[in-house]
């Protein structure tokens, strides 16, 4: 079995009120359908979701370095020749959501081919993963609402509220709203974008210390080398790398600096191969992950999900899996259900995608 073909098609779905966060705002999912076609007839299919204020992708540059640079040097390769594929793909820098959508799509097709389930090939830990839902800047009585809806209608417990405005006074007052609303059977954490300086972190962490946040992700930039430092051996809570944190050398760096105490996983930057490169690091170190979410359509989610129920580790936390009920549509044929705040795992070979040819036919941009 050989690679065939490499399709990157781009699409855009508006979602049904912008996502805010520190480092940007999303109005619309400006993504890119990657299938990975094999002599055999099998395809394998995944979700790029590009972030610009977070990596320097975007929609035309991930089309782009897929077709003219990727795929002639992946076509005529055996899905299977992952350690060749990867190197050369790493001939290129940077790119990280573009090649860990080529990824994702090879082991969909690892998968199909073998009759099992991709979750079950990483590690098949489990079939069902808690889902934690982020909350986007806006007054806080809206960020109240809208974790209360989410609650009601999907029994999310768990929840990851964006931080890192000027004043930090105003994030306070939305987590201590949060924390009134919820209670304190709601697991609350927060995420700063690299919002804030690590004196802004210090000040807005200890007046949240009465609060039980789990922990902080990413409160202030990964080029703050000794604030970072001084501010994760200061904290309350632990502070998760997340931007700072996306090969496995910057989560070597950061955990062995004293930086970071946890690291978020993201599959659509790490895709599952250097997922689980970052994953065993942190079980060799005694740190604790989170399975993260880069806004992330269905498609994306179902991989993230596929990845967390896949290992022990993984599984101990909720992971981000619900942004894509944030847009207005999607392109599975089959739509993801959450219920009881979990979100279980295809039970289909490789991913158990299907996409809706006539959706993606309606929202594609090329």
């Amino acid at each position: 079995m050989k690679i065939d073909s490499i399709e990157a098609i781009p699409f855009a779905i508006p979602y049904r009120k912008p996502l805010r966060f520190a480092s940007g705002e999303v109005p619309v999912a400006e993504h890119v359908l990657v299938r990975v076609r094999t002599d055999t007839g099998i395809v394998g299919t995944a979700e790029a979701p590009p972030r610009p204020f977070t990596y320097g992708e975007t929609q035309g540059s991930v089309r782009s370095v897929i077709d003219g640079i990727f795929a002639p040097q992946l076509i005529g390769l055996s899905p299977l020749a992952r350690e060749r594929l990867h190197h050369r793909l790493n001939r290129t820098v940077g790119n990280p959501v573009a090649k860990a959508a080529l990824d994702l799509a090879v082991w969909d097709i690892i998968g199909q081919s073998c009759g099992l389930p991709v979750t079950e090939l990483l590690g098949g830990y489990t079939d069902r993963v808690r889902v934690a839902h982020m909350i986007g800047f806006a007054p806080a009585a809206e960020m109240v609402a809208e974790a209360e809806r989410i609650r009601g209608t999907y029994g999310i417990t768990t929840f990851k509220v964006k931080v890192g405005r000027r004043p930090v006074e105003q994030d306070v007052a939305a987590c201590r709203a949060l924390r009134s609303a919820l209670g304190p059977g709601a697991e609350l954490y927060v995420d700063g974008n690299r919002g804030w300086t690590a004196s802004e972190s210090a000040r807005a962490l200890n007046a949240m210390a009465d609060l039980g946040l789990a922990f902080a992700e990413e409160p202030c930039p990964a080029d703050d080398v000794l604030g970072r430092r001084w501010l994760a051996g200061r904290s309350p809570v632990p502070i998760f790398g997340d931007e700072s944190t996306t090969r496995p050398a910057e989560v070597t760096r950061e955990l062995l600096a004293g930086s970071a105490n946890g690291i978020s996983i993201k599959t659509a930057r790490t895709g599952f191969t250097y997922s689980q490169r970052v994953l065993h690091l942190c079980e060799g170190l005694g740190v604790e992950v989170v399975v993260g979410n880069q806004v992330d359509g269905q498609l994306g989610s179902l991989c993230g999900a596929a990845f967390a129920a896949a290992f022990e580790p993984t599984s101990r936390r909720a992971a981000e899996l619900s942004n894509f009920l944030d847009l207005t549509d999607d392109l599975l044929a089959e739509p993801l259900s959450i219920t009881d705040g979990q979100l279980p795992v295809r039970e289909a070979p490789g991913l158990g995608i299907e996409i809706d040819e006539e959706k993606l036919a309606h929202y594609r941009q090329d």
